[in-house]
């Protein structure tokens, strides 16, 4: 594509009707700002615009001679690709399906150079550990006139750390960059009017770490039942933050608090001197890990409990020997504790179904799902995602039919005293109460913030 500046003048025709009107244009305006100026300064305004006046058909000819002949201003022809950028941007997103490959060929790169940054980019970072919605720069230089290729490809795997791959004249090259935060601790506080989770959001938590907090409660706590408008909760954890303070990144939970109708929960992150995992423990020393947990699914609701009930299908009464939960399709579910998968598939009206059996004669069931994520066999852990919310088999709509077995007799969850975890004692415990009395003032000279700019 060229650009013929030629054009512009195609007969002295142009003279009259480009030329008159033009300076007429000019002068009006020289002599209007000349008159405006001239009784600013207090000067003669008829002489200002008479001067004015002359200056503007004195240029005249310039006007005439830059439409007339306008090779003297500019090159005859300009090149479109004259006016292209050396490099382009373009940033891409990770949909659910797409390969890193697919990605770079459909921006534009061409199949070779795009396998050839691929395989530089394992160097630091393995494709296969995209995410879904994970962004990806590009940057595109100008090769030939007309044609670009790839130069750059840069993506942050975390929020502390990003990676690129660089064109070099023999191929690509990678490199990674830590970014390096400042880190403190942060105390957050609020009461709930309608429900903890949104309590947690008005407070300023990220999903993320209102989710920790739910986990490290759901030992104790039936947040169907027991959490009521009043009731409060505390939270102390690491907080990342960049030189301008902003918070970039949530850590660990290290203390928490729930007061529920005026009964408070209060637990601590401690690490045992002898090796042992790292866990929550009451005031007591007693950890708040039990054997099973009472709701394995994050942020559902109960919409059936265990007992008598009149079968929404069935339309007659019927023990429900477990308890339901209601969530959206394709809801993470969670293994109540640890064990064998002595079931995974499909079990007649319970749907797509996983049986776990644990120690001490107990046993938990999950039903209706829409996907497995375990095997028959398989040994699973506590909080491991085994499967997703669905409506399969005899269901009315997508949620999670929960059993709770007792050397083979389905029980309620409810009813159920699980066993608990380990129980600090002699200089273990002197260690940790001596912990908890360092955290407990730290925690009271830390200011409850709002925690703004947060991040999941």
């Amino acid at each position: 594509m060229r650009f013929d500046s030629s054009r512009l003048a195609k007969s002295k025709a142009l003279r009259g009707p480009v030329i008159l009107p033009a300076a007429i244009v000019m002068a009006s305006l020289i002599a209007g700002a000349a008159f405006l100026q001239a009784r600013g300064n207090k000067a003669d305004p008829a002489r200002a615009v008479e001067q004015a006046v002359a200056e503007a058909f004195r240029i005249a000819p310039t006007l005439e001679s830059f439409v007339t002949h306008p090779d003297t201003w500019w090159p005859d022809t300009l090149n479109a690709e004259d006016l292209l950028p050396a490099r382009v941007l373009k940033k891409v997103a990770v949909a659910p399906g797409d390969t890193l490959m697919q990605l770079l060929t459909d921006a534009g790169a061409e199949p070779g150079e795009s396998q050839a940054a691929i395989n530089a980019l394992h160097a630091k970072f393995n494709p296969r550990r995209l995410k879904i919605g994970q962004e990806i720069t590009l940057t595109f230089e100008r090769n030939d006139a007309d044609s670009y290729r790839l130069f750059e490809m840069s993506l942050s795997p975390s929020i502390e750390r990003e990676v690129s791959v660089v064109r070099a004249d023999d191929g690509f090259r990678a490199s990674e960059t830590i970014r390096e935060f400042n880190v403190d601790r942060a105390r957050v506080a609020g009461e709930i009017e309608d429900s903890l989770y949104n309590a947690g959001i008005n407070a300023g938590l990220s999903n993320s770490l209102l989710g920790e907090l739910i986990r490290i409660f759901s030992y104790d706590v039936d947040f169907q039942r027991e959490v009521q408008t009043g009731d409060r909760f505390e939270l102390f954890f690491e907080r990342h933050y960049d030189d301008q303070g902003k918070t970039v990144k949530t850590g660990r939970i290290v203390g928490a608090s729930m007061t529920l109708s005026g009964r408070e929960l209060r637990y601590y992150l401690y690490q045992p001197s002898d090796g042992g995992e790292a866990d929550y423990f009451t005031p007591t020393g007693s950890s708040v890990r039990k054997a099973l947990l009472r709701t394995p699914i994050d942020g559902a609701r109960l919409t059936s409990g265990f007992g008598m009930r009149r079968h929404p299908i069935l339309g007659f009464s019927l023990m429900h020997k477990g308890v339901d939960f209601g969530a959206a399709t394709g809801t993470p579910i969670q293994a109540a504790g640890d064990g064998t998968v002595e079931m995974a598939g499909w079990n007649g009206a319970y749907g797509q179904y996983v049986r776990i059996k644990h120690g001490n004669g107990y046993a938990t069931a999950y039903a209706h799902m829409s996907r497995l994520g375990v095997k028959t066999g398989q040994r699973v852990r506590q909080g491991q995602i085994i499967g997703a919310v669905g409506s399969t088999g005899r269901s009315t709509g997508p949620h999670l039919h929960y059993e709770v077995m007792v050397n083979g007799k389905q029980v309620n969850p409810a009813g159920v005293r699980f066993p608990s975890g380990r129980k600090l004692e002699g200089k273990e415990y002197e260690r940790f109460r001596k912990h908890v009395e360092g955290m407990d003032r730290e925690m009271r000279g830390t200011p409850v913030m709002a925690l703004l700019n947060r991040q999941d």
